[in-house]
């Protein structure tokens, strides 16, 4: 057995549920009765359940996922189909005579398009229509009909649509189908163009009706089910990379880096229902009453981002000062324990509305802990850890509606307090306290009266005894 490198005492786990450190050589010679078949087996069942229980989180996550996909795909199926058949018997009375498809079209495609940019789509398809319209119409008179004026036409409107959006989508969709029709059907079909716009402007607005009025969603609920999985990763795998720390398991800890790898999908989900939540509450009058309680969560699910690259850092940092074997205090896990609780009660009290002081309590208690393991000892990649943790206090602060400043302020009196308590100041180093105005005056007043004194002694300056 080597030893060179710093030696950290082991946690034995008591029947009690106490942890107690075990001095290095009972554990060697308590490892080193076992037999080394027991010693891989053991490996491997360890190995095997953690493999297991990532499998089973990963079925539990993807079936989550899926229940929240069908209830979202069931809302805009009912949404859709009453939007169509509200915009054709709104045709059908208010347009007069005729085949009016185009208006259930445009209201299912107001309805069908992302959450939270139906309004822009509603308003680019009309663009798109008056665009294609203008163009189809100049060329027609300008050029006939035929085949290759058809081609000209529909390429012209497209190029002129991408000049105006920047990039595809429904406005240059919209233009160049709207230019297809007039320069194919209007020659045989005469007055095609102002159906065609009043058609758009009954399924757009049919489709944000039903939307906004009929059946908004429930903004609170998309929210918290789009930010669930992030709260859970996170609290998990924080518990997870303070217990790998505990353990000084390095394999552990880069397990929890990989798994905070894989969480892109779910952040692409939070922004959609960030946008779809905050569309509702701004053109849903049912929904105006969320605004405040929408903005306060989205802060605080806004923040999670910076949360997620915070952890990934931290528990690469935790996975190199495991390798290079670098003393990992007792602060340390503790510090990132308290981190993960603050994030779930962050998310319990962001949903009900309530005060966010168990959060602040928690974080403060992260900070003070990380200032604790400062001050006990840590080498490069310990600090780099502590640095991070410190971080991630700040930025969940930040989450629960503090200003950037008063953040940092608080989780640098943490730390300075926790690193006061390993290390108390010295007395000789404190800062010399200014003396008050009343002691000045009293200062001045005894010199003044000391010269006095001098004065009537007969005593030149110069011959005055030094005092």
């Amino acid at each position: 057995m080597s030893t060179t490198g710093s030696v950290v005492p082991a946690v034995q786990a008591l029947p009690d549920g106490h942890d107690w450190p075990v001095p290095a050589g009972v554990t060697a010679s308590m490892a080193d009765d076992r037999a080394p078949a027991a010693r891989d087996q053991s490996r491997f069942d360890e190995t095997a359940g953690r493999t297991v229980r990532r499998v089973r989180h990963r079925g539990g996550q993807a079936g989550r996922i899926r229940a929240r996909q069908w209830e979202v795909t069931l809302v805009i199926s009912i949404q859709a189909g009453l939007a169509a058949a509200i915009a054709a018997l709104l045709a059908k009375n208010l347009l007069g005579a005729g085949s009016h498809v185009f208006a259930p079209a445009a209201a299912v495609g107001t309805i069908a398009t992302a959450i939270g940019q139906r309004a822009r789509r509603t308003f680019e398809l009309l663009g798109g229509v008056a665009l294609g319209i203008i163009i189809g119409d100049t060329l027609r008179f300008l050029l006939g009909s035929g085949p290759w004026q058809t081609g000209v036409v529909v390429a012209l409107a497209i190029a002129s649509a991408l000049l105006v959006a920047g990039k595809g989508g429904p406005l240059v969709g919209q233009a160049g189908g709207t230019a297809v029709l007039i320069a194919t059907l209007a020659p045989m079909q005469r007055g095609l163009e102002v159906p065609r716009i009043f058609d758009a402007l009954v399924g757009g607005a049919v489709g944000l009706v039903v939307v906004a009025l009929l059946l908004p969603i429930n903004p609170m609920r998309v929210l918290d089910r789009a930010a669930a999985p992030i709260f859970e990763i996170l609290c998990e795998q924080l518990a997870e990379l303070a217990q790998a720390m505990r353990e000084r398991d390095a394999a552990r800890a880069m397990g929890v880096l990989e798994r905070l790898r894989t969480t892109d999908d779910d952040l692409s989900r939070l922004h959609d229902a960030l946008s779809g939540a905050e569309e509702v509450v701004t053109i849903a009058p049912v929904r105006w009453h969320r605004r405040q309680q929408y903005h306060r969560y989205a802060r605080s699910a806004g923040h999670l981002e910076r949360l997620l690259l915070d952890s990934r850092a931290m528990a690469r940092w935790s996975a190199t000062a495991l390798q290079y074997d670098e003393p990992i205090p007792p602060q340390l896990p503790d510090a990132m324990s308290r981190l993960g609780e603050a994030v779930a009660v962050m998310r319990a009290e962001c949903k009900v509305g309530d005060d966010t002081q168990r959060t602040r309590r928690l974080i403060e208690q992260c900070a003070e802990l990380a200032g604790q393991a400062a001050a006990s000892g840590v080498k490069s990649f310990g600090e780099s850890l502590v640095t991070g943790l410190r971080t991630a206090a700040s930025d969940l602060l930040r989450a629960t509606g503090s200003e950037p400043e008063d953040a940092n302020r608080i989780v640098r009196r943490a730390a300075g307090a926790g690193e006061s308590e390993i290390h108390p100041p010295v007395h000789g180093q404190l800062h010399r306290i200014r003396p008050t105005r009343t002691a000045r005056a009293r200062r001045r007043a005894h010199l003044a009266a000391r010269a006095r004194n001098d004065g009537r002694a007969g005593l030149p300056a110069r011959e005055r005894p030094a005092r």
